[in-house]
């Protein structure tokens, strides 16, 4: 009897059900081994000779296997269809033969599905392959890539940079991507425009929104109107003249549906429609592979199984009618760079099946099967028909015009079903989904109003999980099965924290960001993650040897490690100040040297170190100066309302009364820290109080504390509020 090991309970309770009594299906619960976190465990002087060990954990299930296979004297490894799953199989392997469970005579082999139905793993059952050497040696590469990065560069950002965690190889270009669009909004000066826009009204009473496209002969730019005085004369020019219709254009177009699931198109989506982040959306997507409902869910492949495009026409029929289904099945191909199309895309295993009639009872898995569905059943649907009309109005002179656009869905097509969300980013100010009335050339229509508008323009949006992923796909960064714990990470590591969907780095990201770009630049480019990834994908074809790609990579990169080490703290935090001036010293209102120490007036301003970790702002005039203030642009607040300096709430029997903001919460101060006085009163705000509520008759009653009560009636011990 054959023992078959997956990698969840879940999915080994599926399998079993279909395999029947002839097999006993285990569970290796995700990997078995790891490199141990500590310096050594890849070794480039020994041909970057790589260190295993079982995670305790894992000991129980390697042996439940083991005690299997002493009686069933066959293995056969069915991980997931990918790279980890490769390995975890190789891994699981390597570690059995060490047990000495897997004897000569064991016939070990490995078999793939790309969905737990039964026909899928039956069929995978009678092809089994041997592990697929060139696919493990690429994730050995990427293993043995991200411990040397983490393991070699973090001692550096830890001796070198204040408060900083760790850095990552993919991660910290991640993060880079978010830093710098920060910088971007921050640097970015809005430009005033206005636009004038006039509602009509036709011969048959009907209302029409236009807006102004030609004055004075001439076609109207975004920036022409610069100011309000422009813009009322340009609305006098409009009130001042009769209008007619001058064109009437009609023209049909036809819209495409969108390509089916990849993992990245899948988080984008999820996030965009339900506000879903990338781990939660893979937690889902792996609740509904390992139940049988979908194929596997990482994947950069957005091709269909033909049986698959049959059923979907077949469902697509049957659903909707006959005139829904393209005379010939739609083929996609990937546009994402580096995509290696090596498997499906995400799709439901059995197309008939809609999210009401599959009873999904989870909530969130429920939205996302139904996403999955309707994503799939739209792509391989026939395009949606539109008429789109141009009605252009204007004056005899030809001096002013006016414009409107609408369209008509003629057919609507794949658009029954489904339309893809749009990320700010891709938004744009777009009339044409709505319905013009009926006009005619030559005819004379009645001006309602005529109105200026103002507009600035915005600085390009913050990332969102969904945009991120975008980018990342985009510039050829990570890979499917790593967007999820990539964005997942900085946010654990505080770099960066999540506002209203929004990613926003906090200051100990752009610390990290800043120190990287400036002294491991190349190591953070995109361009060179993006080859990096290249190279492991020559490696997993078996085009490339993977000791190669480690090699040409740590060689340089010891180097940069090395010269990063002889650098003085001194020099490393002062060219951190110089990049992020702009951050940390913006122009002030007096237009005086930012840098200029606002205590001593003497002294100049400079991020420093503290013993403990973290980054403060102090005074080159230390000790006889001791100003200080929080890392980041001065009297910046936040959601508390309070500054990094603290917020002075006023004075209680002379001493001054401030809010703070500790590593533990805010909390309030009576007087200030001096030579003679160290450790001023503090009490804590309680958590159910908002910081922002505190004032000083508040704030007065919490440093009253701890206040004495009496003596206990029974005891007679001592009582403190």
């Amino acid at each position: 009897m054959p023992v078959v090991v997956v990698e969840s309970p879940a999915k080994a309770k599926t399998i079993n059900k279909y395999l029947g009594d002839g097999y006993t299906v285990l569970a290796s619960y995700g990997h078995v081994r790891d490199l141990p976190p500590k310096d050594g465990s890849v070794d480039p002087d020994n041909d970057f000779d790589m260190l295993w060990e079982v995670a305790s954990d894992s000991k129980k299930h390697i042996k439940a296997i083991a005690d299997a296979l002493a009686n069933d004297n066959e293995l056969i490894l069915a991980t997931d269809p990918d790279r980890e799953g490769e390995a975890i199989s190789w891994h699981l392997e390597e570690a059995l033969r060490k047990r000495k469970s897997i004897k000569k005579d064991t016939p070990v082999s490995r078999v793939v599905f790309n969905a737990i139905t039964k026909s899928a793993v039956t069929e995978a059952m009678e092809n089994p392959r041997q592990v697929d050497v060139p696919l493990v040696e690429a994730y050995l590469a990427r293993r043995a890539l991200d411990y040397l990065v983490g393991f070699k560069l973090s001692p550096v950002l830890w001796r070198r940079l204040p408060g900083a965690k760790s850095a990552g190889r993919v991660q910290s270009v991640c993060l880079r991507i978010i830093v710098e669009r920060e910088m971007e909004i921050e640097a970015f000066n809005n430009r005033e425009y206005w636009s004038v826009k006039a509602v009509l009204q036709t011969p048959r009473n009907k209302p029409v929104e236009t807006r102004l496209t030609v004055l004075a002969g001439k076609k109207l730019d975004k920036f022409d109107l610069e100011n309000a005085t422009q813009a009322e004369l340009a609305e006098q020019a409009v009130k001042s003249r009769d209008l007619t219709v001058k064109r009437v254009e009609a023209k049909p177009a036809n819209r495409n549906p969108s390509a089916p699931f990849m993992t990245s198109t899948l988080q984008q989506e999820a996030s965009r429609k339900f506000g879903f982040g990338a781990r939660m959306t893979m937690n889902a997507a792996q609740r509904l592979y390992e139940a049988g409902l979908i194929t596997y869910m990482r994947t950069d492949g957005i091709d269909m199984a033909p049986e698959a495009v049959s059923a979907a026409r077949d469902a697509i029929a049957a659903k909707f009618g006959k005139e829904y289904v393209p005379e010939s099945p739609r083929i996609y191909k990937n546009k994402a760079k580096n995509a290696q199309e090596a498997h499906e895309c995400v799709r439901p295993t059995d197309l008939m099946l809609s999210a009401e009639e599959a009873k999904i009872a989870d909530p969130d898995q429920r939205k996302l099967y139904d996403l999955i569905y309707k994503r799939t059943i739209s792509s391989q649907m026939e395009a949606a028909r539109m008429e789109r009309t141009t009605v252009d109005i204007g004056s005899a002179d030809g001096q002013v015009e006016l414009r409107s656009t609408g369209q008509v869905v003629l057919f609507d097509g794949f658009l029954r079903v489904y339309e893809e969300g749009r990320d700010d980013d891709d938004a744009v100010v777009d009339d044409d989904d709505k319905r013009l009335p009926q006009m005619a050339e030559g005819e004379v229509m009645i001006q309602s109003s005529v109105t200026p508008e103002q507009h600035f323009t915005q600085p390009p949006p913050r990332y969102t999980e969904a945009t991120l992923v975008k980018r990342m796909e985009e510039l050829g960064i990570g890979r499917p099965s790593t967007y999820a714990s990539i964005v997942t990470t900085i946010q654990d590591r505080e770099y960066v924290r999540k506002d209203k969907n929004r990613l926003i780095p906090e200051d100990k990201g752009r610390l990290v960001t800043a120190f990287l770009t400036n002294f491991f630049r190349k190591y953070v480019g995109y361009d060179y993650t993006a080859s990096l990834e290249e190279d492991l994908d020559h490696v997993s074809a078996g085009e490339a040897d993977y000791k190669k790609v480690l090699a040409d990579f740590w060689g340089d990169f010891k180097i940069t490690i090395d010269e990063a080490m002889d650098m003085s703290i001194t020099q490393v935090l002062e060219k951190i100040n110089e990049v992020l001036a702009p951050h940390i010293f913006p122009p002030n209102e007096e237009g005086t040297d930012p840098r200029l120490c606002p205590n001593c007036g003497e002294g100049r301003l400079s991020m420093r170190t503290a013993r403990s970790g973290g980054a403060f702002i102090g005074c080159s005039n230390y000790p006889d100066c001791k100003y200080t203030r929080a890392f980041g642009p001065p009297g910046q607040e936040d959601a508390s309302g309070i500054p990094p300096e603290g917020k002075l709430l006023g004075e209680d029997d002379g001493d001054k009364i401030w809010i703070h903001k500790g590593r533990f919460g805010p909390y309030a101060q009576r007087g200030e820290v001096t030579e003679d006085n160290k450790k001023p009163n503090r009490q804590s705000v309680p958590k159910e109080w908002p910081p922002e509520e505190v004032t000083l008759e508040t704030a007065v009653k919490l440093l009253s504390l701890p206040r004495f009560i009496g003596p206990h009636p029974e005891d007679g011990v001592n009582v403190f509020a």
